[in-house]
This record gives structure tokens, sequence and C-alpha cells, in this order.
């Protein structure tokens, strides 16, 4: 499960899709108090920052649409509370620009 801190332009369609993808995951572990992935680091990074995730999310969106695809899982917006900044890194940005490079996909960092 991998959040990116990375603009998403500078993703690849592999990547931008993946994120949206477990985004939508992770939003539902914690909403809903789902068990799976409830310890990864990932998910604990983002515990009370759902107004955050959220517009990470919007970010997500308007990239993917940008790009022609059609988005239709609007996350609920009432269900995003806690914080609207994420500051906590599991990687620093150098780090994820050089663990996608080294991915050997179309990501442009």
């Amino acid at each position: 499960m991998r959040i990116w801190d990375i603009e998403p332009e500078k993703l690849c369609r592999s990547h931008l899709l993946g994120e949206h993808r477990e985004l939508h995951a992770l939003w539902i572990v914690i909403t809903k108090q789902k068990k799976g992935y409830c310890n990864h680091p990932e998910t604990l990074r983002w515990q009370g920052k759902l107004k955050a995730l959220y517009k990470r999310h919007e970010m997500l969106v308007q990239e993917i649409t940008r790009r022609g695809y059609v988005h239709r899982s609007p996350l609920a917006l009432e269900e995003a509370y806690g914080e609207e900044v994420q500051d906590v890194l599991l990687n620093t940005l150098e780090e994820q620009i050089i663990i996608l490079r080294h991915k050997g996909c179309d990501c442009k960092v």
C-alpha cells in the first residue's frame, strides 16, 4: 500500500491509477474501522488526517480527469475529518523519487 507524496502529474499511468485504488482501500480501512491493513505504516500515518487524504484524492482525480479517464468513485466529504496537511512521510521526497526511478516506469521524476 502506497500513497505517494509526489505531484500526481509526475506519476505514470500505472502509479497514478494504482495510488487511486489504494487510497480508496485506505479510506475504507480508516473510515469503516476495518482490520485489514489497520497497522500498516501507511494507514497509521493517515489516521486523524482524512481531510489531507481527501485533498490528495482530489489531486489524483484532477490528474486522472486531465488524462482523459472518467472518475466515478468520489469520497464522502462528510467523512473527511482531522488535519488538512500530511506532514509525516514514510520516505523523504528524495527517497520516493529514487524508488520510482528504480521501477523503470514512465514516471517523470
